[in-house]
């Protein structure tokens, strides 16, 4: 029963329509043109952003008076309530079960945050565990964030694949706990010369196939 090592956002669950989705709504609420939303996603740079330094930029940019907490929290909730457990996703992941590997989320971010989607998704229902950066301690590509996962779950880390999005943090990672992976390429090409995926996959379900074979 070996482990697979999932990533959450753009791997398990979609972010980047959740958050296009609230600084939609979010930049009609204030009486910004909806081209700004471009100008939203380049700050929020595909989730790698720190949430505070997100929310200081659209504060300075639209002269907002609210607090920076007050529209880091108006994120946060804002992003968790557009986001949708995908139907593949879930099909996917009980494929691996049925298959018996052990699927447990390693995920960098915000507790509050990060559990509420896995919980409000339904996603706590298909994954053995979860394991989150802020509560961690530590986060992606620090390979002992892998090794606190299988601790977690109560199985070897030997045997283990990971799957995600993010070049460095998920794939580096792996490749630094010497754990082979699968990378989620959202239609992107590799590019990094330090290291590389052991398989690339374009949706979740080839992903999961990979590592079952591999």
């Amino acid at each position: 029963m070996p482990l697979l090592l999932l990533d959450l956002d753009n791997t398990l669950l979609d972010r980047d329509g959740p958050f296009r989705a609230w600084g939609a709504r979010f930049l009609d609420g204030i009486g910004a043109p909806p081209a700004d939303i471009d100008w939203l996603l380049s700050v929020d740079a595909d989730g790698l952003a720190e949430r505070w330094d997100v929310a200081d930029a659209i504060r300075d940019r639209y002269q907002l008076g609210v607090r920076a907490v007050d529209l880091v929290e108006e994120l946060h909730d804002g992003v968790v309530a557009e986001t949708r457990l995908s139907p593949l996703v879930a099909c996917a992941l009980r494929i691996a079960d049925g298959a018996g590997w052990v699927p447990v989320v390693v995920t960098n971010g915000v507790v509050r945050q990060q559990e509420a989607k896995i919980r409000r998704t339904g996603l706590d229902r298909h994954v053995a565990d979860w394991v989150i950066s802020e509560e961690a301690g530590v986060s992606k590509p620090n390979p002992r964030i892998f090794a606190l996962a299988a601790q977690r779950a109560r199985m070897p880390l030997r045997g283990a694949w990971v799957i995600g999005d993010s070049p460095e943090a998920d794939i580096g990672g792996a490749t630094a706990a010497g754990l082979p992976s699968v990378w989620l390429h959202r239609g992107r090409r590799w590019s990094d010369s330090r290291f590389a995926p052991t398989r690339s996959a374009d949706g979740l379900i080839a992903a999961v196939a990979a590592a079952l074979a591999g």
